[in-house]
């Protein structure tokens, strides 16, 4: 179904996800600005808890009209980016071109289909620990599996040829049948340990959870996540709170990456992971006292910039 697939975003996701496609021998065209000559000379190399690759000579484009049209595009970067993609989408899009996200938070899909159309997006999460260690190179130190499924409604047993796609590439894909359910269960993680790692001053998981006070914040806050998502119609296993928090600690020194562009100057994707669920939880009538504060805490550290 895909012959061709374009990265937009060629940072640790679409370099990890992305690499590992083409290291299966799939057509993988990755748009690059900043990175390209560093990688046009060295390639793509990923060290991995699932076995390292070095994609040697990438197919790589400095836009997306030198790119060309492709059958399946992978949005891969931040959603800070996104005011980008009206004019990025069209030049790689053929009449049957598909989109597939891989951005955290909510209203990506939305903003890809005001371009492409609703039954042309279909929504992925990936859980993974994976970090950009300089241009083209990526460190994968733990997870990796991948949910897919269709905005609204498409095409029949696509998202079961782009589960398949990655799972033939080294990448445990599981096909979901209501995207927003599955972006509510990945923020009942992002937005605690993204953002407390934020507003705690810049601490890395590890640092988070060795503090009774702050995993009782952290459990407050996942408790109102799924509160949220239970508001919106979802019904949400609490059982993942303690499965959340439980996963985290055999991190390590994890940095969220959020963390990590607050420590770099970049901007955060507060609307994304933060302000937007709490927009579609005060919609749904319910009031999240605790994500109210964390916003604005994360909003304060922005403004003060990182130490």
């Amino acid at each position: 179904m895909f012959t061709t697939i374009a990265i937009v975003g060629s940072g640790a996701i679409g370099l990890y996800y992305g690499g590992r496609l083409a290291e299966a021998g799939h057509h993988v065209r990755f748009l690059l600005r900043s990175d390209y000559d560093d990688v046009a000379q060295h390639g793509i190399r990923c060290v991995s808890v699932h076995g390292d690759f070095h994609i040697t000579s990438p197919n790589i484009y400095r836009s997306p009209e030198e790119c060309g049209t492709v059958d399946l595009v992978i949005v891969a970067w931040k959603a800070t980016s996104n005011h980008l993609l009206e004019k990025v989408l069209p030049p790689l899009m053929h009449e049957k071109t598909q989109v597939l996200t891989l951005q955290n938070g909510l209203g990506n899909c939305e903003t890809i289909a005001a371009i492409t159309g609703t039954n042309k997006v279909l929504g992925g999460l990936c859980f993974v620990c994976i970090n950009r260690l300089s241009p083209g190179y990526i460190h994968h130190s733990d997870g990796g599996r991948m949910a897919v499924g269709e905005f609204s409604q498409g095409i029949p047993g696509r998202a079961a040829a782009v589960a398949g796609m990655f799972a033939g590439a080294k990448v445990s894909t599981a096909i979901e049948k209501n995207v927003e359910e599955t972006v509510w269960k990945k923020l009942i993680w992002n937005i605690p340990f993204n953002g407390l790692a934020i507003a705690e001053g810049g601490k890395t998981t590890d640092l988070l959870l060795g503090n009774p006070q702050t995993v009782e914040e952290i459990r407050t806050l996942m408790e109102e996540v799924v509160a949220a998502a239970a508001a919106r119609g979802f019904k949400i296993d609490p059982g993942l709170i303690e499965w959340n928090i439980e996963r985290t600690r055999i991190m390590g020194a994890y940095r969220p990456s959020s963390l990590i562009d607050w420590q770099a100057g970049r901007e955060v994707e507060i609307n994304a992971i933060w302000a937007e669920p709490l927009r579609r939880a005060h919609e749904a009538g319910l009031e999240l006292p605790h994500l109210t504060k964390l916003v604005e805490r994360i909003n304060s550290a922005r403004a003060n910039g990182a130490r």
